[in-house]
């Protein structure tokens, strides 16, 4: 049995994996009772919205956005009575295409929220701090 400080590294992690493999099912399935919000803008995405925020702004190749995420730094705090916690990581995006050599497309901060429900934990709310970006010409469909 894994404790809560893994069960929420996996969740953060789960996210990744299902993203870079174009599991966006899974990866939208993730933040089902969640908001997702970016720094520096009012937006806020929920449901169907998510599922737009991962497909419709990102460049697609045979369904795969041909990205790996890495995550690392995470920070944990499990509040008392160990039924929300607060997860801070870095995250970089690395890109590769055959006309596009491998490189990092983006750096940044995910600021997470979490809940405990039925014993698992879940996300309330990701906000994206998109810290660093390097060519995104390839990975995104918009500025």
């Amino acid at each position: 049995m894994i404790d809560d400080v893994q069960a929420i590294k996996n969740l953060v992690y789960r996210y990744s994996e299902a993203f870079d493999t174009g599991d966006f099912d899974s990866a939208v399935g993730l933040f089902a009772e969640a908001r997702v919000r970016v720094s520096g803008s009012d937006a806020t995405f929920t449901g169907a919205a998510i599922r737009s925020l991962l497909t419709d702004r990102m460049r697609l190749y045979d369904g795969i956005p041909m990205t790996k995420h890495f995550i690392t730094n995470v920070i944990i705090d499990i509040a008392a009575g160990g039924r929300d916690a607060d997860a801070r990581s870095y995250f970089v995006a690395l890109q590769a295409l055959p006309d596009f050599p491998l490189q990092p497309v983006l750096a940044g901060r995910w600021h997470d929220r979490l809940t405990k429900v039925d014993g698992q934990w879940r996300f309330e709310e990701r906000l994206i701090h998109a810290d660093l970006m390097g060519d995104i010409s390839h990975h995104l469909t918009v500025d």
